[in-house]
């Protein structure tokens, strides 16, 4: 009986999001939003246009910290480890690491889009 009103209701929310991510983009349309190109770009304007690389700083900034982040996922099957102390030390080190290196990001300015 259980598995069949935890079906039920899995269904029934899964039907209910599909519906809703179906009907609530077309209440909102406007002229961006139908454009082919939804970038920002201007589709009629010159393929050559300057791109700047402060796009692929944050980017790539991104991806180091969420890579980091991830390895923090493991951290609440470790606590049942034996050596608790060893793991919450490592933790905190790794959790220090992506706060300096964010501290100093911020510092030198390589979050900031204006140039």
């Amino acid at each position: 009986m259980n598995l069949l009103i935890t079906l039920t209701v899995n269904i029934t929310i899964a039907l209910l999001l599909v519906s809703v991510a179906f009907w609530l983009p077309q209440v909102n349309t406007y002229a961006e939003k139908t454009s082919p190109y939804e970038c920002g770009f201007d589709p009629m304007g010159s393929a050559r246009l300057p791109f700047s690389m402060k796009f692929f700083l944050v980017a790539i900034t991104f991806l180091l910290f969420d890579l980091e982040i991830a390895l923090l996922l493991p951290l609440p099957w470790a606590s049942q480890t034996n050596n608790l102390m060893l793991m919450l030390t490592v933790a905190l080190m790794l959790i220090l690491v992506l706060t300096l290196g964010l501290a100093y990001e911020w510092i030198q300015k390589g979050l900031e889009w204006i140039e």
